[in-house]
């Protein structure tokens, strides 16, 4: 299992703009969520041993801190023609298998990733309501294979900062997942 770390982003980024489809082709803009105090912007995949060690509780997460007014919105950027298990068919399976909440958008031409630096799955990234980054990196630090429980810890201390309007901890520490499946000759120069 080879392991990406974040890019980590610089915190102050401004929300890159997106316009993506959900699986049913719903399209989905980050204007939509302009009234949330926060923004929780994730790229997950459906295939990644990383993903499927956290998804449970980010579901339980993502459901617990909507109902505190987050917008939550997760996005896969992985090559569905050499990764057909994370295409929007399969996206939909997983939506209604784990309760996603959220709009789990599909990223074919890799752009949003490309513009949020994305480079692991999971990897987050927090916005307070000016859409500006607050936050980027870990769910906590459980992994496949450690012996530390899924909290989210590390993101439910951010996302209770920007809801109190305080800055979170910029000791941030780096989501870990498998990389983004970029397709062949477009892999980002952030990319090793």
């Amino acid at each position: 299992m080879v392991q990406t770390a974040s890019t980590m982003l610089p915190l102050g980024t401004p929300a890159p703009d997106f316009t993506l489809p959900d699986p049913s082709g719903q399209k989905v803009s980050l204007q939509d969520f302009a009234p949330a105090p926060a923004l929780l912007v994730a790229f997950l995949c459906n295939h990644c041993p990383f993903v499927k060690h956290v998804r449970s509780e980010f579901a339980a997460l993502a459901r617990e801190y909507q109902a505190k007014g987050v917008a939550v919105v997760a996005i896969s950027s992985n090559d569905a023609v050499a990764y057909p298990q994370d295409g929007p068919e399969k996206m939909a399976d997983e939506v209604r298998n784990f309760g996603y909440t959220f709009p789990y958008l599909y990223d074919e031409s890799q752009a949003v990733a490309k513009a949020y630096h994305a480079a692991c799955t999971p990897d987050f990234y927090l916005f307070d309501k000016s859409h500006k980054l607050q936050y980027r990196g870990q769910m906590d630090g459980s992994r496949p294979g450690n012996s530390e429980p899924v909290t989210g810890k590390d993101l439910r201390a951010a996302l209770d900062a920007v809801l109190a309007g305080r800055t979170p901890a910029t000791e941030q520490q780096p989501s870990v997942g498998c990389n983004i499946k970029w397709k062949r000759g477009n892999e980002p120069e952030y990319f090793r």
